[in-house]
């Protein structure tokens, strides 16, 4: 992406037809990011972080005979945090180069589409791919949570199915179950409102040319504070290494993708009963039948898995009416495209 740059009389002239008119901007750019539309946002606890408390044992109790007492026995929690990361950028354009354009509006416009745009793939990125420990200033993905096969090295290991790939032309499918109790996304407890700001600061914040000189410009600022809370690791799964060369999901012996969905849809400590049929626990309360269960894949694994149904005639991919808009689901599961997830993730150890 371009930085550090200002449009010019030349961006002006490419986006002008003869009459003076803003021509049509064909988005090449342009990605399909639906985990965006599927964020459930909560205010969060703290000012910069969010912290939420999860319990790690529970009491089984006692066998005893009579006369014969039992120690007391009781739970333990733990608490987990996570920090949230600031997404930011600045639209400048030179204020005269604005006034002598016949739309000055839209070129604003047209060029606050494209931040928007840039900004929305950047998050979208960011929720599976956000890693502290290399940019400390983002917050964690899904990647780095769900980062081991390993069941010895974090309990979440159990969640993370590998396909068998090598190397680094690997691929994933992520089910996460949104839920206020699970998996959520949280903006700054002071602010009041969630997502995308975008505020038009006119002309009263000057800009700098090369030399370091002042000239008015038209600024827009955009702002995106958010955090990725995973307070119920069991409410989300991960299959990873789908090796996506002609040695593995372009090769005559593919991994069967249906295979491991279904045997990692019963990995969900519940779920509606089409899904796994396990609708409810023995924890008075658990909210956890409410999740909203949702499959993100990339456009690769979804033409495998629309291959892989033609061949085995798979009767539970179908297509449903899912908030209103019909999309394809299996077992009852929205399947959706994320552009942002890569075919080139290094093999999960």
């Amino acid at each position: 992406m371009a930085t550090g740059q200002y449009p010019t009389l030349i961006d002006v002239a490419s986006r002008t037809d003869p009459t003076g008119k803003q021509r049509l901007i064909a988005e090449m750019l342009s990605q399909w990011n639906a985990v965006l539309d599927d964020l459930m946002i909560k205010k969060a606890s703290e000012i910069t972080s969010h912290t939420f408390t999860y319990r790690t044992s529970i009491p089984g109790g006692y066998w005893a005979g009579y006369n014969q007492g039992v120690p007391v026995g009781k739970s333990t929690t733990a608490q987990g945090t996570t920090s949230m990361g600031r997404l930011q950028s600045f639209s400048q354009i030179d204020k005269n180069l604005v006034e002598d354009n016949s739309e000055n509006e839209e070129f604003r416009l047209s060029e606050d589409q494209a931040f928007i745009e840039g900004m929305s793939q950047t998050m979208a990125e960011t929720i599976f791919y956000g890693n502290t420990f290399e940019i400390p200033s983002q917050f964690m993905g899904f990647s780095t949570i769900y980062n081991t096969t390993n069941t010895s090295t974090k309990a979440n290991a159990r969640n993370v199915i590998s396909a068998g790939g090598t190397g680094s032309s690997n691929a994933s499918i992520w089910c996460v179950g949104w839920g206020d109790r699970s998996t959520f996304a949280v903006h700054p407890r002071n602010s009041d409102s969630a997502g995308l700001k975008v505020e038009n600061l006119g002309d009263v914040f000057p800009a700098y040319d090369q030399l370091g000189n002042m000239f008015r410009a038209y600024t827009t600022h955009f702002q995106h504070a958010m955090g990725l809370v995973v307070e119920d690791w069991r409410t989300n799964f991960r299959i990873c290494n789908i090796d996506t060369t002609n040695a593995g999901l372009a090769g005559p012996n593919p991994p069967n993708l249906f295979d491991f969905i279904s045997n990692s849809l019963l990995l969900l400590p519940t779920a509606p009963k089409m899904v796994s049929g396990i609708t409810q626990t023995d924890a008075p309360g658990n909210p956890t039948p409410a999740n909203n269960y949702i499959l993100y894949v990339n456009r690769t694994i979804r033409a495998a898995m629309d291959k892989q149904a033609i061949r085995d005639r798979n009767v539970l991919l179908n297509m449903r009416d899912y908030a209103g808009i019909v999309v394809d689901t299996y077992r009852g599961v929205p399947i959706k495209i994320v552009d942002q997830l890569v075919n080139t993730e290094s093999t999960v150890n």
